[in-house]
């Protein structure tokens, strides 16, 4: 597919505006400018206020002013390296033009004495002196109208100068087209926004502070642009994947009720909606692409489970994948007594499998024998094929991008996709990154989960902290002690959890354990099994609890220097404990002083435990992108819009994109034209590509 030939050129070299040549062209790439086109998305942050007043009187200083001067004496410095000052007077004061290595006769021309000039700049007040250094526009009085009233500021970086990009910017602008229309013509009308090019003008030309706000029609319809963009883009993925088409898997029920009989509870009203859901998608000859998000201890493993169930009385496989190996042997264990109840074969694949054990449960999967696998990634490899697999259910979802789905997708089979994450996401940016998938959502806790106590102590009273946990100890509970998180590195992580150890060792004695991310696998799985046995007491770990880990008699979280850590992480730790009947403390351990983020987040856990407030919390805070790490998430790094701030954009983008697309899958009809054009102005390759291969 081309490139529409409209869109030419804001496609050309950067070297074809005004005023840039190679080397300005290779600064321009600093800030995301690579083409024209980019230009029109590097938006004024600010302004200047030019307008003229009569007198520097007139003002609070410092402050940017303009007024007109006549020229008086010029001082040339007696000795190198001093400033060249020039006296001018206003109508009301004298004050004096400041200038750093410039050249006398280059300023007896720009300012003859005794002649009247327009000047603009930031005056600033030095021992009673009103003084301009460098004004950063002199004009004859008969320029005046050259001077804009209120000028736009930008972003700049190395190389790059204000000047440089508000002609680089009027360059593209005046190359810039009328495209046509993508946007639903009655949403256009209800938001009132204008068209694109007179979006786009109007947002380089504010006229006044008010413009430069994220909410006028011209950058709300610009950001609009880029989010209806980014959820086609999910949408066509959405539509390539159902295109594969699908297994229909029909469960017969008789596995689950044999489950369901065996549980001492009854599941949640809102497990119980996931698995409708979820069985609903399975019947379909279309192929489900569906995430399950449950806070932490919503009962997200049930719910997989009974999905893995229905592939099963449907006669074929599933597959459960976890990210680490303590997770997927987690999983096993946790699931080998409901898949007791139900008869079903499971079995445990991971990296550590060899020789003859490995080959053994290779042949028993081709042959059918397996009915559910556990395993890491391993269960993707070369040489492990199943007989009939139906659904792949695929937990900690943010560690896989949208790009690694779409790969898993092409493996050829038609499998049924279940995702599961236990990070509540706000629902704007689930829609940003799971936009592409139906999403069910787990937002009740079991019965007889017990409320965790929160509490906020001072580091200064750690040994009361230790004396408390030995009182815990002797009554025979069990408790986790999570180590700070020490910069970026591993190893000075793993010296903090050392010290910590040592000090609580020569404290407590033998009943503490420890695991962190430096020890070999099969050492951390040890540790971890002592202490799932009960045979340790306290576990020192650094963050590689954080998922999953569950150990029903663990009731005491201490999370050392608290302040250390987000949010989402430090919910995630919490819900580590509150697993039995036991009553569950989470002690959060910092240091004073805090800073005021490090108090408003340590606030915040203290006062929820619902893990959606939470999330919506921290992506204020935070900001989208950190949320769930941009560098792994393959989150879009948007130019206009706001994920945080114009999260209700995003729902209408997808719902119209979804539209759009079912009404005119390949995008021929004029709107759907349009569209495509849009795609290749916002460099939606991947969606371009889709659309070529449909």
């Amino acid at each position: 597919m081309t490139r529409p030939e409209i869109l030419f050129p804001l496609f050309a070299g950067l070297e074809t505006l005004d005023g840039v040549g190679p080397k300005t062209a290779k600064a321009f790439n600093a800030l995301g400018v690579e083409k024209p086109k980019d230009l029109l998305f590097v938006l004024p942050h600010s302004a200047v206020d030019r307008a003229r007043k009569t007198s520097v009187r007139e003002v609070v200083l410092p402050c940017t002013v303009t007024v007109e001067v006549e020229v008086g004496n010029h001082l040339p410095p007696r000795v190198k390296g001093r400033p060249y000052r020039i006296m001018v007077r206003d109508a009301e004061i004298e004050f004096q033009l400041v200038f750093f290595h410039a050249r006398g006769e280059y300023l007896q021309s720009l300012l003859p004495f005794g002649q009247r000039r327009l000047v603009s700049g930031r005056v600033e007040l030095f021992d009673g002196v009103a003084q301009m250094v460098h004004p950063d526009h002199v004009l004859r009085p008969e320029e005046a109208q050259d001077l804009p009233l209120f000028e736009p500021v930008y972003p700049l970086v190395a190389g790059v100068t204000q000047k440089l990009v508000g002609k680089a910017i009027a360059s593209t602008l005046a190359r810039t087209p009328d495209l046509p229309e993508w946007i639903d013509p009655g949403l256009k009308l209800r938001e009132s926004w204008p068209d694109w090019h007179a979006a786009v003008e109007a947002a380089h030309a504010p006229a006044q502070q008010a413009d430069l706000a994220f909410t006028t029609p011209a950058r709300q319809r610009l950001a609009y642009d880029e989010l209806f963009a980014h959820q086609l883009t999910l949408s066509l993925a959405r539509a390539s994947m159902r295109r594969v088409g699908g297994t229909v898997s029909q469960g017969t029920g008789v596995l689950q009720a044999q489950v369901l009989s065996s549980l001492p509870y009854t599941p949640t009203r809102a497990q119980t909606r996931a698995i409708a859901e979820i069985s609903t998608d399975m019947a379909r000859p279309v192929r489900m692409n569906r995430l399950l998000q449950g806070d932490v201890g919503s009962g997200k493993t049930l719910v997989a489970f009974m999905a893995l169930l229905i592939a099963v009385e449907a006669g074929g496989q599933g597959v459960l994948m976890a990210p680490t190996e303590i997770l997927a042997r987690q999983h096993f264990a946790g699931l080998a007594p409901l898949a007791e109840a139900a008869g079903v074969r499971l079995e445990l694949l991971t990296g550590r499998d060899k020789g003859a054990e490995r080959a053994n449960k290779l042949v028993a999967l081709q042959d059918g024998r397996i009915g559910i696998l556990v395993g890491t990634h391993a269960v993707f490899q070369k040489d492990v094929f199943f007989q009939d697999l139906r659904l792949a259910v695929i937990d900690e979802q943010h560690r896989f991008g949208v790009a690694q789905r779409m790969e898993l997708g092409s493996k050829g089979e038609a499998v049924d996709v279940l995702v599961m994450t236990a990070t509540p996401i706000p629902r704007s940016l689930a829609l940003v990154s799971y936009g592409d998938m139906d999403i069910s959502v787990l937002d009740e806790k079991p019965a007889g989960r017990q409320p965790i106590r929160t509490a906020l102590i001072s580091t200064a009273r750690l040994d009361e902290v230790v004396g408390h946990l030995a009182k815990a100890v002797a009554e025979g509970r069990q408790a986790y002690w999570v180590c700070p998180l020490v910069e970026e590195s591993e190893t000075l992580d793993y010296a903090s959890a050392e010290a910590r150890f040592a000090a609580l060792r020569a404290a407590l004695g033998e009943v503490v354990g420890m695991v962190h991310g430096q020890m070999p696998p099969a050492e951390k799985d040890a540790a971890m099994a002592r202490f799932v046995a009960g045979q340790t007491k306290i576990l020192v770990a650094t963050t590689v609890i954080e998922v999953g880990v569950n150990v029903p008699n663990a009731s005491i979280m201490v999370i050392e220097r608290a302040e250390t850590f987000g949010l989402a992480q430090l919910h995630q730790l919490r819900g580590r404990v509150g697993r039995g009947s036991a009553e569950s403390t989470c002690l959060l351990l910092y240091q004073a002083p805090l800073s005021e983020g490090g108090e408003r987040r340590l606030k915040v856990i203290r006062d929820s435990e619902d893990g959606f407030r939470i999330s919506e919390e921290d992506m204020v805070m935070r900001g989208a992108g950190d949320l769930i790490g941009t560098a792994q998430s393959g989150l879009p790094r948007f130019r206009v819009a706001d994920m945080e701030r114009q999260a209700g954009l995003m729902a209408i983008a997808q719902s119209d994109a979804r539209k759009l697309l079912s009404d005119d899958p390949g995008l021929i009809s004029p709107r759907g034209a349009a569209a495509r054009v849009l795609l290749w102005l916002l460099d939606q390759d991947r969606a371009i590509k889709l659309l070529s291969v449909g």
